[in-house]
């Protein structure tokens, strides 16, 4: 009984000793990201799902698909073919400075996000990254994971695989 009892205390005394440290890195990270998007001289930036939701329904300005094509190496026909964009509606509402509906913004606002979660899960390393994006993916049967940002189910499966690779899962 007395064993018991010490083994009880030693774990209770154990658990009081790691408290919760809002300054770990680690919840510190989850707590302060936000993200942003820059474009025609104006910054988009959110921290919050609400906060996306607001900006989705403001819209972004049509240049955010170059924005994009720049940071994943992709030329601006291959942004707006995964948007379903013909390149003459493309031109003209650039040139109107038109805003993107509320699902290509939140497409773009997801897309924004996943490139500095891949970034983060890659250790900065870049270049790594977005080869990764390029190849065939298994657990996207087969598919590279920039095909599948052409919807947010997609975007969401791209975020999934990248979970899996942060913590050493076949991805």
């Amino acid at each position: 009984m007395l064993y018991i009892n010490s083994i009880i205390a030693s774990n209770s005394m154990s658990l009081a000793r790691k408290k919760f440290n809002p300054s770990s890195p680690s919840e510190k990270n989850k707590a302060s990201k936000s993200w942003i998007l820059e474009t025609e001289g104006r910054n988009y930036s959110w921290k919050s799902k609400l906060e996306r939701v607001a900006i989705s329904r403001e819209g972004v300005p049509f240049s955010a698909l170059e924005v994009i094509g720049k940071k994943i190496n992709l030329p601006i026909r291959d942004v707006l073919t995964l948007f379903d964009i013909p390149q003459t509606t493309y031109n003209k509402k650039r040139r109107e400075n038109a805003l993107l509906g509320g699902k290509e913004t939140e497409a773009v606002l997801m897309i924004t996000e996943i490139l500095d979660f891949g970034i983060e899960v890659f250790n900065g390393e870049t270049e790594k990254f977005l080869r990764w994006l390029k190849k065939p993916n298994q657990s996207l049967g087969g598919m590279s994971p920039e095909s599948f940002f052409d919807s947010i189910t997609g975007i969401q499966e791209v975020k999934n695989c990248l979970n899996r690779l942060e913590y050493g899962n076949l991805a």
